[in-house]
């Protein structure tokens, strides 16, 4: 990118945010901090109006604001791509909210720009698994969820736990919502257990927005999420596959907690980490013949069981 486009992506940076940390902008174009202070010079000096605080970052000056953006035809075909995953993986209520920013964003390009993307529109797809319900996003509650992150109401809903086949009221005080294995999840704090617990939004029954704020300070969700993993006892599981079955371990694998593989003639030594030694033996005995467990022990004998217990029916 040339120092001109960076300059004005610089300036479209600074508009998106209250405050923009310079080591945010030395990170996003890979620059060096010195080259960003000399790029916010160029532009002080051009008559953009920025105000810069010591540990806390840039800012524009209030009221200063940007012409009519327009987009290039790749950023566009971005948007397009995105439309079609919130079209087939949020609930119909996200899926309004984007289309309507969608014709806002089409009504500021280029008529060639806007005859490219109905044109590329008939070229991106994304299909829904046929294994899930039709319905899956039908009773979604995302909307509310979100309005009252946004606001720090307390979420209050009915919830079906699957463990336990139980139904309860619940008070929530939401930290953030995530995507992960086919399904949206709901982190927050449980006012009925006093601590932090995740729900998963498919089986939320019912859910509104109370007039009851709060203002304890959450952790946001990426660092709750980071911290969740660090807490998680992960052991150490080593095997040795046939090179020809490793192929069709596919993204399996990562959900199990792969790290890396070393290659050993005809076999390949892979190496995981795991929270659960239970599932992990079940997904190997899938291609358990193809395979040896090298270890831990204790993976072994729960192996050994399930198959005897297996034989025994």
């Amino acid at each position: 990118m040339n120092r001109i486009d960076r300059l004005s992506a610089i300036l479209i940076q600074l508009q998106s945010k209250k405050f923009v940390k310079a080591q945010d902008i030395a990170e996003r174009f890979a620059i060096s901090l010195r080259t960003v202070y000399r790029d916010v010079r160029a532009l002080e000096a051009a008559g953009i109006p920025i105000n810069g605080e010591a540990g806390i970052g840039y800012s524009l000056m209030d009221g200063y604001r940007l012409p009519p953006v327009m987009f290039t035809r790749e950023e566009a075909i971005a948007f397009l791509t995105a439309e079609k995953l919130v079209e087939k993986l949020t609930d119909p209520a996200t899926e309004q909210h984007y289309k309507s920013a969608m014709y806002k964003i089409k009504a500021v390009l280029k008529t060639q720009e806007k005859e490219h993307l109905e044109h590329m529109n008939d070229h991106i797809e994304v299909l829904r698994n046929p294994y899930l319900p039709k319905d899956h996003f039908s009773d979604s509650h995302i909307q509310t969820i979100l309005q009252c992150i946004s606001t720090k109401s307390v979420l209050a809903m009915q919830y079906f736990a699957n463990h336990n086949q139980q139904q309860t009221k619940r008070d929530v005080e939401p930290v953030g919502i995530f995507y992960a294995g086919s399904h949206w999840y709901l982190i927050g704090y449980c006012l009925l257990r006093k601590d932090y617990r995740t729900f998963r939004i498919d089986r939320i029954l019912s859910a509104h927005s109370t007039t009851t704020h709060y203002s304890l300070q959450h952790p946001s969700l990426k660092t709750y999420l980071t911290q969740l993993s660090k807490e998680k006892d992960l052991q150490k599981v080593v095997m040795l596959v046939d090179k020809a079955t490793v192929k069709h371990l596919g993204e399996q694998k990562y959900y199990n907690g792969f790290v890396s593989e070393k290659h050993m003639g005809e076999r390949v030594e892979m190496t995981f980490l795991t929270d659960s030694l239970h599932g992990f033996a079940r997904w190997y005995m899938m291609f358990g013949d193809k395979a040896d467990i090298i270890s831990p022990d204790s993976l072994k004998d729960r192996i050994r069981h399930l198959a005897s217990d297996i034989l025994k029916k």
